[in-house]
């Protein structure tokens, strides 16, 4: 069996620490594990991750799961790149093809699909349904997984299931995502799960479903190349693997999994899953609470007090504070709707003051109307892109490590080397080509002023650059 984790998401209900630059599945809980780094630990068991571990993202996320995963996987990294967002059905098919052609699936070869940002324990008791639902697979069903409700949540899809197939449950019908009458409806008649979002099927069974129900998408990979397939990826619908297929099919089974599980798809179910004091708090970072209950509170950077408060969600960041009532989670992706159309806010939606780029970060310590201060940390052996400013001057301070500094002369002519060492620094004029290197062993720290007329990142032109970037 291979295993298909889907790491393309910039899922925005869990802002402000999710946001598109830096979303969900790259974002840890009170501990060092991202979610993304749980989910392959966890299928790990069951698979050889290694050799049988596909991971699907997009062009803005490979830094983060190559940085993330370079101490997980010991050999090549089986990473799709995904040339635009298109939901999971084109996803799961490039998946596909990519099983087959790059590493030599035969058509009964078994994939297990699953989103990167959930948390299942315990861990053993899941592979255990893993080889269940691979079992099932090979027999020529599409399984899924189906949790068993626990309240009547609004936030998840629904699958009714019809008469036993063994352990498992034919599939009635797949439901969107109901109101609160409708979910407390589901809760009590059942025969209602709520739909995990993974997958099992061979490789066989889902060709001949997508021929059969999605066409659009068999068409596009039918006696197609890998490559060919990756041009030909935009043209690709915008629809999920449910709407493609599973609402379709007649192969779709439902296995109950009998374990905690949380998509993470909300504050509120962060608060469910983690480790609460004996107020029934969930505190990470800096927090001091004084006759606080029942409430999420989350520092990442400042010391968060609290007195007399119950029932609360508090999400502190070095530049939002977001606080919500507990029960109210699910409308976080409402207010990040909002801020998108704002002016003036819709830039803390995209990015976190700290961005991280595939030589290192970037953490905007201040900005007035003609400048701008960062903290700017560079990886063991990684630089930046030659590159040069039409409408600012930089003033660069060594604080950790030795940079190495390419400047060109004033008429372009030559390119000069500097080592620059801590408590050091270099002036780099406008339009002037330049680049910062890292040749240490060490991560390099600077600190970097820019003074000009105009400051935002899109002043760059690049000129070389060994990450791919225009």
């Amino acid at each position: 069996m291979k295993a298909v984790i889907l790491a393309g998401g910039s899922g925005t209900r869990l802002y402000p620490m999710s946001r598109k630059n830096f979303p969900k599945q790259f974002l840890t809980f009170g501990d060092n594990q991202s979610l993304l780094q749980k989910t392959v630990k966890r299928i790990s068991k069951a698979i050889d991750k290694n050799n049988d571990l596909i991971i699907i993202s997009n062009q803005e996320y490979q830094f983060h799961v190559k940085n993330q995963l370079k101490d997980l996987i010991d050999g090549n990294l089986n990473l799709i790149l995904e040339p635009k967002g298109k939901n999971t059905a084109p996803a799961i098919a490039l998946a596909v093809k990519y099983a087959v052609e790059k590493l030599g699936c035969l058509e009964d070869e078994i994939l297990f699909i699953s989103p990167s940002d959930h948390i299942i324990y315990p861990e053993d008791k899941f592979v255990e349904y893993l080889k269940k639902v691979e079992d099932y697979a090979k027999e020529g069903y599409i399984v899924t997984f189906g949790i068993n409700p626990s309240k009547p949540e609004t936030g998840y899809g629904y699958i009714e299931a019809d008469y036993p197939i063994k352990e498992a449950y034919k599939v009635k019908q797949f439901h969107e995502k109901p109101d609160l009458a409708t979910a407390q409806k589901y809760l009590l008649s059942g025969n209602y799960f709520w739909n995990s979002g993974m997958f099992a099927f061979s490789i066989k069974t889902i060709l001949e479903e997508f021929k059969n129900h999605a066409p659009e998408i068999y068409n596009l990979i039918d006696n197609k190349t890998y490559e060919e397939v990756l041009d030909s990826f935009n043209q690709m619908p915008d629809i999920s693997i449910d709407y493609a297929i599973m609402e379709k099919t007649d192969k779709a089974i439902v296995l109950p999994l009998n374990i905690s599980w949380s998509d993470v798809g909300s504050w509120d179910s962060v608060y469910e899953v983690l480790d609460k004091d004996e107020n029934n708090n969930v505190k990470i970072g800096d927090v001091v609470d004084l006759d606080t209950k029942n409430s999420l509170i989350i520092s990442n950077n400042r010391l968060v007090s609290t007195v007399g408060i119950e029932d609360l969600i508090l999400i502190e960041t070095s530049d939002v504070v977001v606080v919500a009532k507990k029960g109210e989670g699910q409308k976080i992706k409402d207010l990040v709707n909002m801020l998108k159309n704002h002016p003036k806010y819709k830039q803390t939606t995209q990015f976190h003051t700290t961005v991280y780029r595939p030589w290192g970060s970037y953490t905007e310590l201040e900005k007035g109307e003609r400048y701008r201060i960062k903290r700017i940390t560079v990886l063991p052996g990684h630089a930046l892109s030659l590159q040069l400013h039409h409408h600012r001057s930089e003033h660069w301070i060594v604080v950790k490590g030795t940079a190495k500094v390419v400047l060109e002369d004033i008429n372009g002519n030559e390119k000069k080397e500097y080592y620059i060492h801590e408590n050091e620094s270099i002036y780099v004029p406008k339009t002037t080509k330049h680049r910062l290197i890292n040749p240490g062993k060490i991560p390099l720290e600077i600190i970097e002023v820019q003074v000009g007329e105009y400051v935002e990142e899109d002043d760059i032109i690049r000129f070389e650059d060994i990450y791919g970037r225009g």
